[in-house]
């Protein structure tokens, strides 16, 4: 294992910021994000109490480091740029237990889903597709960005029991044998329905009150998180996405138009996750951490733990656990997944429905340090 050479920093003995840097390179090489208390909990338990003290300027001096990705360095900085490393070194900001016993809750919720007959039905659907080349599922974004399932008319009719609605709107891609080939996205076929959890992922229902939604978008707007409302594909209930335009938003969030209310807040909550774990990258400022480096599945358990926290507390209910089930390998959760930011991000969004939140200011970073 290569790392880069820190055997002199502070005059430490070189074994034990070696194996520090190490252990925390090991753990970036397995797609592994943590949190800065569950780091330090690590590092603890692997180096014993004194390795707290080494901590700091290992992390600093990786951070550094040409030897690790773009990705991983961020997200080394924002463990120093955002506070919260020194914050879990002195004891603070520990995670809601609380809230932590939700997350088991929903985890073993989506394992137990897992062997319905309801998990069967969708799985088997979403196998039905064809595997279409990557080259050819890049010329479908293109065209389409929100499209989901996408398959020719025959294969519609033939493996679906649907047909291509009059006037659909073809997409093209290229085909074996032939110069190129239309195929339609989910949302341009009718006929025989579509198993329930896949239309209904993203649906929340309870007594609803309309201003949770309206202060949510409005302190995300504090944070320089613009929101839009835009039609998508049946199967896409939203997205977050950089903003990179020399404006001043930060993030963007666009979500369904054709959802209630409920269910808009919900994927807001899901989408605003997204931006507060990390999972687009840290920003300028260390108003939300890195962890760019982590698998599909993670991301998403991680997000869609946070909403299924934060609306199961405003008294909504989901089918989070039908979504959260099929990115569970095995019936395990992905070891990348943090509890603790899980818990600390439900926690902040929680608040933002119910409290007008303080505008954040560009220098907030350099002035709190």
């Amino acid at each position: 294992m290569s790392y880069p050479d820190i055997s002199k920093i502070d005059d430490q003995p070189a074994s034990v910021v070696e194996n520090i840097a190490a252990y925390i390179q090991y753990t970036l090489d397995n797609y592994q994000q943590p949190s800065a208390h569950e780091l330090v909990e690590q590092i603890e338990c692997e180096f014993g109490l004194v390795a707290r003290w080494d901590l700091p300027l290992v992390v600093s001096t990786l951070a550094e480091s040409s030897g690790l990705t773009r990705a991983n360095r961020q997200y080394l900085c924002s463990l120093i740029g955002d506070g919260s490393l020194a914050k879990a070194l002195r004891g603070e900001d520990a995670p809601d237990r609380e809230l932590l016993s939700t997350i088991d809750a929903l985890f073993q919720q989506s394992k137990l889903y897992r062997s319905s007959e309801e998990f069967q039905e969708m799985i088997e659907f979403m196998g039905l597709f064809r595997d279409y080349a990557p080259y050819n599922n890049m010329l479908i974004r293109i065209q389409n960005p929100s499209c989901s399932f996408y398959a020719t008319a025959r294969d519609w009719q033939n493996k679906f029991g649907r047909n291509v609605i009059e006037d659909a709107r073809p997409m093209l891609i290229l085909a074996p044998m032939h110069p190129v080939m239309l195929v339609y996205d989910l949302d341009q076929t009718e006929g025989t329905q579509l198993p329930e959890d896949l239309v209904a992922f993203a649906t929340f229902e309870g007594q609803w009150e309309p201003s949770w939604l309206t202060r949510t978008m409005e302190n995300a707007e504090r944070h320089f998180i613009r929101v839009d409302f835009k039609t998508l594909s049946s199967t896409q209930a939203g997205f977050a996405t950089i903003v990179r335009d020399t404006g001043d938003w930060k993030m963007r969030i666009v979500v369904h138009d054709g959802l209630d209310g409920p269910s808009r807040l919900g994927v807001l909550f899901h989408e605003l996750a997204h931006i507060f774990l990390g999972h687009l990258g840290t920003d300028q400022d260390y108003w939300w951490p890195g962890r760019m480096n982590l698998n599909r599945a993670s991301v998403e358990v991680e997000a869609e733990s946070v909403a299924f926290i934060a609306t199961n507390r405003l008294g909504l209910s989901s089918s989070s656990k039908a979504y959260v089930s099929t990115y569970l390998n095995g019936g395990k959760v992905p070891t990348a997944v943090s509890p603790d930011l899980i818990a600390k991000v439900a926690s902040r969004i929680e608040r933002m429905t119910h409290e007008r939140m303080s505008p954040k200011r560009r220098d907030e970073k350099k002035a709190s340090r």
